[in-house]
């Protein structure tokens, strides 16, 4: 709901005299594809965890892992273009708008990379023999709410530009 509260407030401002809309970084597109696919390899590795394969489970929550630090370091170079581009929170309202939005989603990306960490550890720790699948369940649900977030905000910013 936060969320949709922020896009409508978005909206509204947007119909205000002197507003630049921000143009989304190209390599946005490469983080939307790498989130996607993160949430795909999480999915798989519910079904490996399940299913006790344990070797598969391990690859695909490493996969996981990797394609969601990716997504980060993809929305770092995003957000160092539009910040070189004078999109600031000093020099556009647009981009205050943008940077508050995708940064309240950055907040929820930590928590989901937290979480892919400590399974992507747990995974790997031989001495514990843990096969429940609760917090794989737990964090691919995270997981998945995080990547369609993004999928709406990224689409709504290429609406609204």
């Amino acid at each position: 709901m936060m969320f949709a509260g922020f896009t409508s407030a978005y909206i509204v401002k947007s119909n205000q005299a002197g507003w630049e809309a921000v143009q989304v970084p190209k390599i946005f597109y490469l983080s939307t594809a790498l989130i996607v696919l993160s949430s795909i390899s999480i999915f798989l590795a519910q079904k490996a965890m399940a299913a006790r394969e344990m070797a598969r489970y391990r690859l695909l929550i490493s996969v996981t892992a990797v394609l969601g630090l990716a997504f980060v370091a993809t929305q770092f170079i995003g957000f160092s273009e539009l910040w070189a581009s004078k999109i600031t929170f000093k020099d556009s309202v647009a981009g205050s708008f943008f940077y508050i939005i995708t940064g309240v989603h950055a907040l929820h990306v930590v928590g989901g990379i937290i979480a892919l960490v400590v399974l992507f550890l747990r995974a790997y720790n031989t001495k514990t023999k843990f096969y429940s699948t609760a917090p794989v369940e737990t964090a691919g649900l995270y997981w998945h709410f995080v990547d369609l977030l993004w999928i709406y905000l990224f689409a709504f910013f290429l609406l609204v530009s």
